[in-house]
């Protein structure tokens, strides 16, 4: 097939013109084979590359340069969205509008004459020979990919026969999967010396600069983040930044372009629509099931959704791997890039990319798979040739359990059934099923079948520790001890194979860690580390790495933490590792950016993880990042997202959760603390009572620190210091640095309810190690900003308060920033009641936007203490938005961040119709009209300004 246009298409997207970037060794290159035309020398430069990479804007620059010199320049270009006509783009190119091909009419008769390509071939040749003897000609070919064999066998045998003539060939062609005819075509060329310029993807320093052509501003770290999820590719970076600067998503502050809202949701990206729109409906419905499912995903799972059958998707295969959109890895296909999967994904509902998902488990009808007539066996009762469906189950629950963990645990489920109770695989088969149905919110079954199968006995040592194994990854999140115990247990049993021994140990170490027992956790990492490298298992390696991540956040080395956290990720997301042996890598990276005060960097890896694992229908794991964030967005001062949340994580009723007491119920507590909600901080004390009996160290510690917050709360400080006795008499290498709620913005609170207690050391104790910590990590402004305020309060010194408040500036730490305002306001109004008011006020500010009444109860009548008199916000409506309801912030806060409004109603359980009315009246009582500005908005008010 050959259609044809007449222009060399950059490629890039509509409307942004970049200059071209990081290019200057090809460019060079070119020039100087212009510099050897202008002598007469002749020759071919083929420019290879992937889709968006930048061939044809080599080829525009190249045939500017050209004609900058006086060389005339013929251009063509093969494009499947236009007509097809035979030899087209060496016709359209050698008859231009300007200066044409002589004889360029009849040269075009003769090729729409039946019986004539011979003649027209000769004639051809002959017009460019006259052309060349009377100056250098460029002949310009773009996409060679789509010419039709005529095209070709035509640019081969002219590039051979004219090689004595000043002409230079520069032609184009898509790299990876081409057809036989145009592979032959290169391989031609190759052999008769073509020149070859293959691009590859551009490095950070053109990226950066590509950015700043885009964005109008140097990109800060958080755009160049995602700036590098184009990994080097012009058209891709160009259209993910374009729509940000044009949405108003980008903000330039201080000379620099940043993210306000955290990275942006998955886009349609336009190159990627009209690749789409070239396939035939059947290689576009395959790309698009591939989407839906995930990445990778085998021709079988394909054929098993669509309907057909493999041989079926032949034609559609290839097609959908020349249009550059899937490549082959391995046995399975991919997508070129995930970017392209993500804009391909996003285009289609969210229901029905689960119902694909869930299309794929649906194991064959009984009909299908037994005799006629037969019933279905029972769990643990297999008839004839059930064992091989169980194992082709089996397999299909592997290759789903990476990207649709719903299929897969059906289908393992299904393989359980048809496997009999005595037969040897059976406990493999219930230790592959545990984690699926954990994974998609079922806890309780997956727990009942591990416990059976180890009540029943009879198992060998190796088939006992795989359930255990199991059992520990599903305790994980909710109970630190268990799965300490069940490790443990499948780790000393006799016999293990290296690699089952090696994730046993580092899910005990990992266990330890969270369980707050850094000194046992690092003892068994040691050995875990050797026995996990002798298997070269990288899964295990990279919760190992989060382990020490752990430790050397617990030991102040913040920077080794975030290096550790990091390198993490890394091995988690490498090749081959299929999947981690929980969740913890980018949970604990969110985290820790959470701890060091950086809230949009860890808001936005808990948007990414929130809207990845729901999207896969990862049930247990959207809840695990819906009870981080609900952490985040209290430390953020967001009480009203916090708060829905936690409703959103529990849901499901998780029931009592270690990782749930640390995050959520401790959230939760604080945001009734904040609000005045006496009945939902006691039913949390109530909450925190149980967790000061829990067997897990941090547990026991954040229970103690929300019984003596209450005890505060209440007006009893020296209760609230008895609480806290025990976490502070533990050894030291696992005692909490501050009260166990491991957040440095909870040590000026520690420090002011030790002082109220008269407990003088203890606040001195608490002080001292804020500020060690702030000097092992000077570049971290939160850590020096709430040293500074705990050190004020314990000198009762206005200095350092007044330091905290202006680091706590650049800190997105409200309900901090408001503490510090308050406590120095406070130290002020003692002897200049008139320069404390200020602070009262921007104080007062900060916590009614975040909807904290009870502070701002206080604040106000601090300030009437002064002789000032502040309305408190009208009844119902949010300190921070008093011109919106409830439904209305929640739907605009959601929308700032990134949110489409399909996206948000999934998020809100609402219609699609709701958000938009919703967002319509928003943008009417804020006198807006666009989301950039709603964006700007929310950052302008949660900042305090």
């Amino acid at each position: 097939m050959n259609r044809v246009t007449r222009r060399t298409v950059p490629e890039e997207s509509d409307g942004v013109r970049t200059p071209l970037r990081g290019r200057g060794a090809e460019l060079a290159f070119i020039e100087a084979r212009l510099d050897a035309l202008d002598r007469g020398e002749g020759g071919i430069i083929r420019v290879e590359g992937p889709a968006g990479i930048g061939r044809s804007r080599i080829l525009e620059e190249a045939a500017a340069a050209a004609r900058r010199r006086g060389t005339r320049v013929f251009e063509g270009a093969a494009d499947p969205d236009e007509q097809f006509v035979p030899l087209g783009p060496l016709l359209e190119g050698v008859s231009p509008s300007a200066e044409p091909l002589s004889g360029a009419v009849r040269l075009r008769d003769l090729a729409t004459t039946p019986g004539q390509r011979f003649w027209l071939l000769q004639e051809l040749g002959d017009r460019l020979r006259e052309t060349a003897r009377n100056g250098p000609l460029l002949v310009v070919l773009d996409d060679l990919q789509w010419c039709d064999d005529l095209t070709l066998l035509t640019f081969h045998t002219l590039a051979a026969g004219l090689s004595a003539h000043a002409i230079l060939w520069l032609v184009a062609v898509r790299g990876g999967s081409v057809p036989r005819g145009v592979r032959t075509t290169l391989d031609r060329i190759r052999r008769a010396g073509a020149h070859e310029l293959a691009l590859g993807a551009l490095g950070d320093r053109a990226t950066a600069r590509i950015s700043e052509d885009v964005l109008g501003a140097p990109p800060g770290p958080d755009v160049l983040g995602v700036a590098r999820r184009a990994e080097g590719v012009p058209q891709l970076l160009v259209e993910l930044l374009g729509p940000l600067r044009e949405d108003g998503v980008v903000t330039v502050a201080n000379g620099m372009a940043r993210l306000p809202a955290g990275p942006p949701a998955p886009r349609v990206l336009p190159s990627v629509v009209r690749r789409l729109d070239q396939l035939s409906d059947e290689a576009r419905e395959l790309v698009r099931t591939a989407a839906a499912v995930g990445d990778p995903v085998t021709v079988a799972q394909l054929a098993e959704l669509l309907g057909r059958s493999s041989a079926a998707l032949i034609t559609a295969v290839q097609e959908s791997l020349d249009a550059d959109l899937l490549a082959e890895r391995g046995d399975r296909l991919a997508f070129r890039h995930d970017l392209i999967r993500e804009a391909v994904a996003v285009g289609l509902p969210l229901p029905l990319r689960q119902a694909l998902r869930r299309r794929t488990a649906e194991p064959p009808s009984r009909s299908a798979a037994s005799p006629a007539g037969r019933p279905g066996p029972s769990a643990g009762r297999a008839g004839p040739g059930d064992a091989t469906e169980a194992d082709r189950l089996r397999t299909g629950a592997a290759e789903l359990a990476g990207t649709a963990p719903g299929p897969a645990a059906e289908r393992s489920v299904k393989a359980l059934e048809l496997t009999a109770a005595a037969a040897p695989e059976r406990p493999r088969v219930i230790a592959e099923t545990i984690p699926l149905l954990w994974q998609t919110g079922q806890a309780a079954r997956a727990r009942e079948l591990g416990v059976s199968a180890l009540a029943t006995g009879g198992l060998g040592p190796e088939d006992e520790a795989r359930i255990r194994l199991a059992l520990a990854r599903l305790a994980a999140p909710y109970d630190f001890s268990e799965a300490v115990r069940q490790a443990r247990a499948g780790a000393a049993l006799p016999g293990v194979p290296v690699s089952l021994r090696g994730r046993l140990l580092a899910l005990l170490s990992l266990g330890l860690s969270m369980a707050g027992e850094h000194r046992a956790a690092q003892q068994v990492a040691t050995e875990a580390r050797e026995t996990a490298a002798a298997a070269g298992d990288r899964a295990a390696e990279a919760t190992l790495t989060t382990v020490r991540s752990a430790a050397s956040f617990h030991r102040m080395d913040w920077t080794d933490a975030f290096r550790q956290a990091g390198r993490s990720l890394t091995l988690a997301a490498a090749p081959g590792v299929s999947s981690s042996l929980w969740f913890p890598e980018a949970l604990w990276h969110g985290f820790l950016a959470n701890a060091a005060g950086r809230s949009a960097e860890a808001l936005a890896a808990a948007e990414d993880g929130i809207r990845t694992t729901r999207d896969q229908g990862r049930t247990a794991a959207t809840r695990m990042w819906l009870m981080i964030r609900s952490r985040m967005l209290l430390d953020a001062g967001q009480l009203t997202d916090a708060r829905a949340d936690a409703a959103a994580a529990t849901s499901g009723d998780p029931g009592p959760g270690n990782l749930a007491d640390l995050t959520l119920r401790y959230a939760m507590m604080r945001v009734a603390l904040h609000t005045d909600d006496q009945q939902s901080a006691r039913a949390y004390a109530a909450e925190a009572r149980r967790m000061r009996g829990d067997s897990a160290p941090v547990v026991r510690h954040t229970g103690s620190w929300m019984l003596a917050l209450m005890a505060d709360f209440e007006g009893r400080p020296d209760r609230a210091m008895a609480e806290l006795d025990e976490a502070m008499a533990s050894p030291v290498v696992d005692r909490p640095d501050f009260a166990g709620s491991l957040d440095p913005a909870d040590t000026p609170a520690l420090v002011r309810l030790a002082l109220r207690a008269g407990a003088h050391e203890r606040a001195a104790q608490a002080v001292a190690v804020a500020e060690r910590r702030a000097v092992l990590n000077p570049d971290l402004t939160f850590l020096l900003a709430s040293a500074a305020h705990a050190r004020g309060l314990l000198d009762n010194d206005l200095a350092p308060l007044v330091r905290a408040v202006q680091l706590y500036e650049d800190c997105p730490r409200v309900l901090a920033r408001a503490s510090a305002l308050e406590d120095a306001g406070r130290k002020l109004a003692a002897t200049r009641k008139s320069a404390a008011v200020p602070y009262f006020d921007t104080a007062l500010a900060l916590y009614a936007r975040a909807g904290a009444e009870r502070d701002a109860a206080r604040v106000r009548r601090r300030l009437r203490a002064a002789g000032v008199r502040r309305r408190p916000s009208p009844a119902g409506l949010d300190g921070q938005w008093p011109e919106l309801t409830a439904a209305e912030i929640r739907v605009v806060r959601l929308v700032a961040r990134g949110l489409t409004n399909r996206q948000a109603a999934e998020h809100l359980s609402l219609s699609p119709h709701t958000v938009n009315s919703h967002l319509r009246r928003a943008f009417t009582k804020l006198n807006i009209s666009s989301r950039g500005e709603l964006t700007q908005l929310v950052e302008h008010r949660d900042s305090g300004e």
